[in-house]
This record gives structure tokens, sequence and C-alpha cells, in this order.
């Protein structure tokens, strides 16, 4: 075998496995492993309905709040959750009102002893969540 001709072959086989690759992963994003689906959730054994429970109310942005504790831009669309432990970018699922949402921890908090969670206002008006209300939540996987 000439020298071109084992060139060519390494080549050749290089392109077939790029061509393989990418068949393999468009073959995955229609079957449905793309970013689409959601994470399951871990449930919360010995509980009747397999979450936690807290209390939280909503809060919004002042003008001094430019930033998160997370370090997240302080919006009025910004939508998740404060936790004076849990630590920043933490995935949960908060139930409430017959609405279960995936969110995150995105800032400490809250900062008043009777309640667990301080949600943004953006996600509170996505669950109807108006005062200080119980909720129920747990980890996403």
């Amino acid at each position: 075998m000439t020298p071109i001709v084992a060139q060519r072959l390494l080549w050749l086989a290089a392109v077939t496995l790029v061509v393989a690759v990418g068949a393999l992963a468009l073959a995955r994003r229609e079957a449905g492993g793309g970013h689409n689906e959601l994470p399951g959730s871990v449930v919360v054994p010995g509980t009747a309905t397999g979450f936690y429970t807290g209390r939280a109310a909503p809060y919004s942005p002042t003008r001094s709040d430019r930033r998160t504790a997370c370090g997240e831009a302080f919006t009025a669309t910004l939508q998740g959750v404060a936790h004076p432990v849990l630590p920043c970018g933490v995935k949960i699922y908060i139930r409430y009102n017959g609405h279960d949402v995936l969110t995150q921890v995105v800032d400490r908090g809250p900062t008043t002893a009777r309640r667990d969670f301080a949600i943004t206002k953006a996600l509170a008006d996505r669950i109807d969540l108006h005062g200080t209300q119980q909720i129920e939540w747990r980890y996403a996987r």
C-alpha cells in the first residue's frame, strides 16, 4: 500500500467517524434527548405528598438591588427563589395553588424568621401567590 492510499483511507475513516457521531446526536435529539425535557424530581420519603412544606412570600427588586446575592441581574422578570441555606443555582420544584414549576435559587433570604423562601414577584405572579403562604417544594434531579 502506498503512502497516498494509506492517507486517503485515514481521511475516509475520519470522515466516517464524524458522520456517525453527527447521526447519533441527531437521532438522540429526535428521540427526545434534547433540552426541552424537564428534570425529574426527588420525592421526599415519609411525607404524604412527596414534598417538603415551607412558607413563602413574594418580593420585588428595589432601586438599589441591581444584582441578587447569586449574581443574577435583578429585574422585574426574574423568576426564582431566595433561600438562606440552599446554594445558588440549585433547581427545585415549587407547588402552589395547582401550579408545579421548576425554578432555582437566585438569591439569599428571606430576612424574616416566619418565611422559608422569598419568591420573586414574576414567579409569584406565575403561580398566583400573594402574601405569605404555605408552599410545597422538592429538589429537581
